[in-house]
């Protein structure tokens, strides 16, 4: 399993790197570099690496255990497209970060959970109590509509994935809202009442969104996540196989099989 410090050891190629032409990349020599997330994105480009082979597009992963750095990574050029997160983030992303990225093409959708140790229904939450929530923008304000949506609180009207703590406009149980890392939440669950988290990192953690989840986002959300790409390459013929190799009925399968309806194909 190929991780960030392999990535980062393999810099010293980079010379030799640079030197390959174009429409080499995907090639044994120089395989596409693809960032994702641990969990459920990795496994999925597992599966979508043994289908590109069969076309003769070689793929590398590199696995990586944040929402941050596979941007970071990709506008660098240390990787050439990744697989982990939905277009709001992208969005958000490359406002805050001005990174030259774009979405090539839909993956799957991970719905996001409530999970708790302690209660069977998001209304069991006593008062005064803990919830964690993802501290990036876009997830945590799409854990909000969750638990606003399950009458934890209430938002102000059209409140979206953009809503923030400021936007609770009634809060009769005073519940706390606590911000964490989004990888983190799953390791929180002993330690507060229930904890949204996103599926990618629920599952690792043995925790399964259809059997575990006390309240769960509908297969119809609007999340879908994505290959993104740097926009130099949008167009690039590398671009088109991967997201072919990606959209087939196998991986649609395998999707399926694997995770038992917690994960739902986007295409």
């Amino acid at each position: 399993m190929i991780t960030r410090r392999t990535l980062a050891l393999a810099g010293a190629a980079l010379p030799f790197a640079t030197a390959v032409q174009a429409q080499d990349i995907g090639s044994a020599q120089r395989p596409l570099r693809i960032g994702v997330t641990a969990g459920p994105h990795a496994q999925v480009m597992e599966k979508v690496r043994e289908i590109a082979a069969r076309d003769g597009l070689q793929i590398r992963i590199v696995e990586f255990q944040d929402y941050i750095q596979p941007n970071v990574a990709l506008a660098a050029g240390d990787l050439d497209a990744n697989s982990y997160q939905h277009q709001p983030f992208l969005d958000q992303q490359v406002r805050d970060r001005r990174l030259a990225i774009v979405a090539a093409g839909k993956t799957m959708i991970f719905p996001m959970g409530l999970y708790s140790r302690r209660h069977r229904s998001a209304e069991a939450i006593p008062a005064g109590g803990r919830v964690a929530i993802p501290n990036d923008p876009t997830n945590g304000g799409r854990a909000l509509v969750l638990l606003a949506r399950n009458n934890v609180f209430k938002l102000r009207d059209g409140a979206d994935f953009r809503a923030t703590i400021a936007d609770i406009t009634e809060n009769p149980r005073r519940i706390r809202v606590v911000e964490l890392e989004a990888a983190q939440l799953p390791r929180v669950l002993d330690e507060v009442e229930a904890a949204t988290i996103n599926t990618n990192f629920a599952i690792p953690a043995g925790l399964n969104p259809v059997r575990d989840a006390i309240a769960l986002e509908s297969s119809e959300s609007p999340y879908a996540n994505l290959i993104a790409v740097r926009q130099v390459d949008a167009q690039a013929a590398w671009v088109r196989r991967l997201v072919s190799a990606y959209q087939t009925q196998e991986v649609k399968d395998f999707v399926q099989t694997t995770f038992q309806g917690a994960v739902v194909p986007a295409f």
